[in-house]
């Protein structure tokens, strides 16, 4: 008996001590940008810095205006939410409910590839087909865009959103279905008006893994979406994101331009914090 409780003991310490650390190094990063993010934001100023519409961190006369940066990322995220999750929820729903075993397996098995082919790859595919593609279809000169972007990211992220949206599907109880069944409910309707409402906060959870997905990415939106700090006035424009703004010149940054990349790296860090804290407030209140 003293032997379990030990050993219960012990491996409530190593998990704690496992949360511990990932607390831990939550706050490590947070601090550290914070510690390198705030002096450019102090020297530039929070409005130039902020609602600046021009970047030139290479000029005679630098400036660091991000506003482009920050609307690209807030276009880009937002359309392929708006392609990927329909996409991915329809897709789990079908998988979860409807598809038989062989061929949910079968789908199972692909979507899992999906999550684990390098980005890198999905940029290197849409640069060689997609670019090439919107270009001809549209007939404008370059067609690294934003629209590009849209179409890769939204395709990123549907593996996260269908299998932890499977996940949740399947853990309602199959009670729950049956009930609306013998109360005279169709399998559409008890799907989407019984499964997927018990199931509302993994897909939510769902949502939020692929919302981090899309802003977070970085090398296959630098690939597709033309690099170019412009303001994203069509969806044929060429753009620079905040991830890639980070990635495409902290190799050769110092002084006041890899500061200032670091308080990009900030903004964009706060940005998904604040995302998370929202959907987390709303399915709160909605789970009260």
């Amino acid at each position: 008996m003293k032997k379990n409780q030990t050993l219960e003991k012990i491996v409530h310490g190593i998990f704690l001590l496992m949360g511990l650390i990932t607390v831990g190094c939550v706050l490590l990063i947070t601090v550290y940008l914070i510690i390198s993010g705030i002096p450019a934001i102090k020297e530039i100023g929070i409005i130039d810095f902020m609602f600046g519409k021009e970047w030139a961190s290479t000029a005679a006369e630098p400036k660091y205006g991000i506003l482009p940066f920050i609307l690209t990322s807030i276009y880009g995220t937002a359309g392929a939410i708006v392609i990927g999750v329909p996409v991915g929820f329809m897709t789990a729903v079908y998988l979860s409910k409807m598809a038989q075993p062989k061929v949910k397996a079968t789908m199972e098995s692909a979507v899992s590839l999906l999550a684990g082919i390098p980005s890198v790859v999905y940029g290197l595919v849409g640069m060689l087909v997609l670019v090439p593609g919107i270009r001809k279809i549209f007939g404008v000169p370059d067609g690294a865009s934003l629209l590009a972007a849209i179409i890769v990211l939204a395709i990123m992220i549907l593996p996260s959103i269908i299998k932890m949206s499977i996940t949740a599907l399947d853990a309602v109880p199959k009670e729950y279905e049956d009930a609306s069944l013998a109360l005279g409910a169709t399998p559409i309707e008890t799907y989407f008006k019984v499964s997927v409402p018990a199931a509302k906060s993994g897909i939510a959870a769902a949502v939020v893994l692929g919302v981090g997905r899309a802003i977070g990415e970085a090398m296959a939106v630098m690939m597709v979406a033309g690099n170019v700090p412009n303001m994203p006035d069509s969806l044929f424009q060429s753009v620079r994101f905040l991830t890639t703004a980070v990635a495409s010149e902290m190799s050769y940054s110092s002084g006041l331009q890899q500061q200032a990349l670091f308080s990009i790296a900030l903004v964009l860090f706060v940005f998904i914090m604040m995302i998370n804290a929202a959907l987390n407030f709303f399915l709160k209140r909605e789970k009260e």
